[in-house]
């Protein structure tokens, strides 16, 4: 199924289904940008019904925003429909301030500031920062170059794997678990452009390497490889904290896609 980015011309507050000539697509809703309130999400859609925004002057003095709400759409890239790209978003934004009553609604004669589109890698950190997820590349597929030199296995390649055969994996953190029955012994889901892993540190192992247990974002595994049927699992030995990695995304070059 097709997800659709949040956009002030589309989105209602909860995500929503759109209908396409083939198969419903998903809409994201406003509710997902950090920091940005259903009060306010309200008089968008309230506006938006009224008839279309036409641009994001019109958009902040019809729906009564505040120049930090627009900060906030801005940065969520959910001004697309109105300003095209991110950048050229949060600069307009950051450039609205409030008109006296008198002049509300007034047509703006100033100069137009053009900027260059951000990289994709910026782009998806900022995804992440603002909506908590991303509907471009997966950051894993940036990064891949880098972690390639370091031989870190990508999920797909681990079907490939021997029961019992020595590995080193990297995945972004997306669960961890520490169950009451297990004594100690916490699982880590970690999840790259090719699908996800499941990884198992044993109590001692924990206590070794408790700060990359507990805080890592993006994480290196080395270990045993252990698959019965269906059932498959990282067994961890070492574990490394790559997550300095995910900041060097904003400078990643946008050739990786």
């Amino acid at each position: 199924m097709q997800v659709r980015a949040v956009d002030v011309m589309y989105s209602e507050w909860d995500c929503t289904l759109e209908d396409l000539p083939d198969a419903p697509a998903v809409r994201l809703g406003l509710r997902l940008i950090d920091g940005f309130k259903e009060a306010s999400a309200a008089r968008i859609m309230a506006e938006r019904a009224r008839g279309p925004f036409d641009n994001p002057e019109d958009l902040a003095h019809r729906a009564k925003l505040e120049q930090h709400e627009m900060q906030l759409l801005a940065g969520a890239d959910a001004l697309g429909s109105l300003s095209g790209h991110r950048r050229q978003q949060v600069w307009q934004a950051s450039a609205l301030r409030r008109a006296p009553k008198l002049l509300q609604g007034a047509p703006v004669d100033e100069d137009f500031l053009e900027l260059p589109a951000a990289l994709e890698g910026e782009e998806v950190v900022h995804d992440y920062n603002t909506v908590g997820l991303t509907l471009r590349s997966h950051p894993m597929l940036l990064l891949r170059p880098q972690l390639q030199k370091h031989r870190l296995a990508r999920a797909s390649d681990l079907d490939r794997v021997r029961a019992g055969q020595m590995v080193s994996y990297a995945g972004i953190v997306t669960v961890r678990q520490q169950p009451e029955t297990a004594k100690g012994t916490v699982f880590i889901s970690l999840e790259d452009e090719t699908g996800n892993v499941q990884v198992i540190i044993w109590p001692h192992l924990k206590e070794r390497f408790r700060p990359e247990v507990l805080r890592s974002k993006l994480l290196a595994v080395y270990g045993r490889w252990q698959r019965e049927g269906d059932v498959k699992n990282l067994i961890a030995f070492k574990l490394k904290d790559l997550t300095p990695l995910l900041g060097g995304l904003s400078t990643t070059s946008r050739d990786f896609h």
